[in-house]
């Protein structure tokens, strides 16, 4: 692995194309028009989106302290930086990829929850495990079961996620400042692009995960090099990114080239050439059940267990 130095200025740089594109498409509505203001937007919210990832993987600088207060405005509104961190490092616990209860960002739930369902929402859920689903009402799923997931813990005493939501407020006051005294762009414009900008995320995360015996070949290679790859940062390449995930966003295409077999083979073979191949396939067609198909075999559990035992 290439040593990383102090400073990441490739990664500093995409935090100023940020900050760049959010003041250029707010502030010239009248000059360049709505459509190519909310396009340069959304992209330029999706970019710090995949930005903020790599803040709370401990980039671009080697202090935590400035690197939060790169993420500190609240741009795309609606999730706080510190919940992002610290749910999506739980995330990172392999072993526990795909559990319904113990993986934050795991779209499976428990086949005995999904039973108990009623029929417009085992709909609804299924609808959402196609791409086209995942991008039109993904969004709003996500959020409702992460606000409702964060509501519970703060009336339960939480005082580390009530801290995480103090700062996203605070963190909305430079933003709200900028719209008062500075933007051009209607607010209800920008919450349509903040919300468009999760709907490509959601492009991303559709299939980074499969349900499989062994955690090594739950996470995607996709070995895209268009422009979602550049928007996620080269997290299409999420076997890799889970295999080193303190590896900066521009090295991770260079060190799976050179170890692509063996990538490949550890992962299982589970990867797609693009994002196109990912449209073609699933736009209108579920990649994976919605209860977790393998929740009731100890196959699942066996590394779980392993992992759990005493000195490991």
């Amino acid at each position: 692995m290439t040593d990383t130095p102090d400073i990441e200025w490739p990664t500093l740089l995409i935090c100023v194309l940020c900050y760049a594109g959010f003041a250029l498409s707010t502030t010239s509505v009248d000059t360049i028009g709505p459509w190519v203001a909310s396009c340069i937007l959304i992209l330029s919210l999706t970019l710090y989106s995949s930005f903020s990832h790599e803040v709370l993987h401990g980039h671009p600088f080697g202090d935590a302290r400035l690197n939060t207060a790169l993420v500190f405005p609240a741009l795309g509104l609606l999730i706080p930086y510190h919940r992002f961190r610290d749910t999506h490092l739980a995330h990172h616990h392999d072993p526990a990829l795909t559990d319904p209860y113990d993986d934050p960002e795991s779209n499976f739930v428990d086949p005995a929850i999904w039973m108990r369902w009623s029929t417009p929402r085992r709909v609804l859920y299924t609808w959402n495990n196609t791409l086209l689903g995942r991008m039109l009402v993904g969004p709003i799923i996500g959020l409702l079961a992460f606000y409702k997931a964060d509501w519970r813990a703060i009336l339960s005493g939480s005082t580390h996620v009530r801290a995480a939501y103090c700062f996203h407020f605070f963190g909305l006051i430079p933003v709200g400042l900028w719209w008062v005294f500075v933007a051009d762009m209607p607010f209800w414009l920008y919450l349509l692009c903040a919300y468009a900008s999760h709907s490509i995320l959601k492009i991303r995360t559709f299939l980074e995960h499969r349900a499989h015996e062994r955690a090594r070949c739950r996470s995607v290679v996709i070995e895209d090099c268009g422009p979602l790859a550049f928007l996620f940062l080269q997290n299409n390449l999420h076997a890799v990114h889970h295999a080193h995930p303190g590896m900066p966003w521009y090295q991770l295409k260079q060190h799976y080239r050179t170890r692509r077999a063996a990538f490949l083979e550890r992962n299982g073979g589970y990867a797609y050439r693009s994002y196109a191949q990912i449209a073609c396939l699933f736009l209108f067609k579920t990649k994976d059940p919605v209860p977790h198909a393998l929740w009731e075999t100890p196959e699942f559990h066996a590394e779980r267990a392993e992992d759990a035992e005493p000195g490991r």
